[in-house]
């Protein structure tokens, strides 16, 4: 039986991955901050499922995650990194502390999980990482900066990893969500203490459009985690996994006309080499 670790499992699509592996007789490592708030998911699954504590800021709580996870299951084969929360703010309204918090989990937390479990993962070659991403590592919107830009670091780090790992046998999958029906836009999201009135009409606009439209998001998290499960499962899994239309269209017209972009640019941007090249 594969053995799954999972971060960030009280809620969302951690949440439901770990529902979907255990209902599969699967081993899961299943960790929350507070594994009072997944003991309903591990209830029932004595044999198969190991719930621990873990904040991905804490390196030490991390080491010992997974020398228990390995030393219960024997290995890990699938490391789901979904551990973050989502933000609000300017770039001008966003504090230091705000935007140091958001990165200390969203991928410097990412980033210490991962080499955490890689050890394993290479001596045994075979495995897969999956990173959970969203439509905002591909674009950024108005009162999203510092997401996207944890979400940017979380893509780019993913396709240098896979190209580092996968002679070794092992595959990273970068997860991209679309809107679902998580907590991301209630009671996970944090917002910038700071409000300034000139951005009312961009960020600000932003601010209301997640108050008024959570709940409403047309994507469902269990049919997300059964996706995932898919792609891991896969003979070639993809590299990115684009999860609901909204995420599907939403990328498919920012990459056309960064395309087009390029090629109306294209005699500008070849123009800069030394003339004797070719």
């Amino acid at each position: 039986m594969p053995v799954w670790l999972i971060t960030g499992c009280s809620s969302g699509f951690g949440r439901e991955l770990a529902r979907a592996v255990l209902a599969r007789e699967w081993n899961a490592v299943v960790t929350a901050r507070d594994p009072a708030a997944v003991a309903d998911l591990v209830a029932g699954h004595a044999g198969t499922a190991l719930s621990l504590k873990l904040d991905v800021r804490d390196r030490g709580q991390i080491d010992a995650a997974v020398r228990e996870a390995e030393a219960r299951f024997g290995a890990i084969d699938v490391l789901v990194n979904n551990a973050g929360y989502g933000y609000r703010g300017a770039v001008e309204e966003a504090a230091d502390s705000e935007i140091r918090d958001l990165f200390d989990t969203n991928f410097f937390g990412l980033v210490a999980v991962t080499q955490a479990v890689l050890p394993g993962l290479r001596a045994r070659g075979r495995g897969t990482i999956v990173n959970i991403s969203s439509v905002g590592g591909r674009m950024a919107q108005p009162g999203s900066a510092f997401y996207s830009a944890t979400k940017f670091a979380v893509e780019g780090l993913s396709d240098a990893l896979r190209k580092e790992v996968a002679p070794l046998g092992l595959h990273v999958l970068v997860v991209e969500p679309g809107g679902f029906r998580t907590y991301f836009a209630g009671r996970s999201l944090r917002q910038s203490a700071r409000v300034i009135d000139a951005y009312a009409n961009t960020a600000g606009r932003r601010r209301k459009e997640n108050i008024t439209n959570d709940g409403r998001q047309p994507g469902d998290p269990v049919r997300g985690a059964e996706a995932i499960i898919t792609a891991v499962q896969a003979d070639h899994p993809p590299f990115r996994l684009v999860l609901g239309r909204d995420a599907f269209e939403r990328i498919r017209i920012e990459t056309e006309a960064q395309r087009h972009e390029m090629e109306a640019w294209a005699g500008t941007s070849l123009g800069t080499d030394y003339p004797d090249q070719t």
